[in-house]
């Protein structure tokens, strides 16, 4: 019975775990998101460069933030 118990709070102890570490990766995607969004909307209206918005770069600004825009302006300049 006591084994039970005991795997029974360690499950919940890493369930808990695994989801504070979801929501921390997620906001900080969110993170990278909005400044990523704010950074390519200032570089297409100032002309600097024209950036699409569709998933793929959606996700690679996402996940490398200002880096992310950057490469794709680079990568636009080709």
């Amino acid at each position: 019975m006591i084994n039970v118990i005991v795997f029974l709070v360690l499950l919940i102890i890493a369930a808990v775990i695994v989801v504070k570490l979801t929501f921390a990766v997620l906001r900080w995607m969110a993170m990278n998101a909005v400044v990523g969004l704010i950074l390519v909307g200032v570089l297409n209206y100032l002309g600097v460069t024209h950036i699409e918005l569709n998933l793929i770069n959606f996700l690679i600004i996402a996940v490398g933030g200002i880096l992310g825009v950057f490469l794709l302006a680079f990568l636009s300049f080709l």
